[in-house]
């Protein structure tokens, strides 16, 4: 019997509540691939692009989402939008942590992350010093 590689990580795509560049060079550091608003949109485009845009882009291409905006799951165009693209994300709860900390919560839980967003979506799990919890959809 022969035992399977096992699979890459997923690639990751940050959204502008987490900065251009601290967690995204974090993580990269842990040779995660990584993509963010301005990497994609450029510097210009990244600011002003929706989020039900690069939500839908994100599900398309298989990115794993990292963002902060915890409100996202509380407006119908982004909710739709997560739902037809099938999109795994990953939020902080606590929108006062400083760049370093949230980069911090992020890479403390990559191994958590990758193992969960190896299901489908689409669903949101909040990020926290200790772990993950289902944030959306609620069972």
């Amino acid at each position: 019997m022969s035992r399977r590689a096992p699979l890459p990580p997923p690639e990751f795509f940050v959204d502008r509540s987490l900065g251009r560049r601290h967690l995204a060079e974090a993580l990269t550091a842990h040779s995660l691939v990584v993509h963010t608003l301005a990497s994609i949109y450029g510097d210009e485009r990244g600011q002003s692009v929706e989020d039900a845009e690069w939500l839908a882009l994100a599900g398309e291409r298989g990115w794993v989402v990292l963002m902060k905006d915890d409100r996202i799951r509380r407006r119908p165009a982004e909710i739709e939008a997560l739902r037809i693209a099938g999109v795994r994300a990953f939020c902080l709860t606590n929108a006062n942590l400083g760049a370093a900390e949230q980069s911090e919560r992020f890479v403390a839980n990559r191994h958590r992350i990758i193992q969960r967003a190896a299901k489908p979506g689409p669903f949101i799990d909040g990020v926290y010093a200790n772990g993950l919890r289902r944030l959306w959809p609620r069972s």
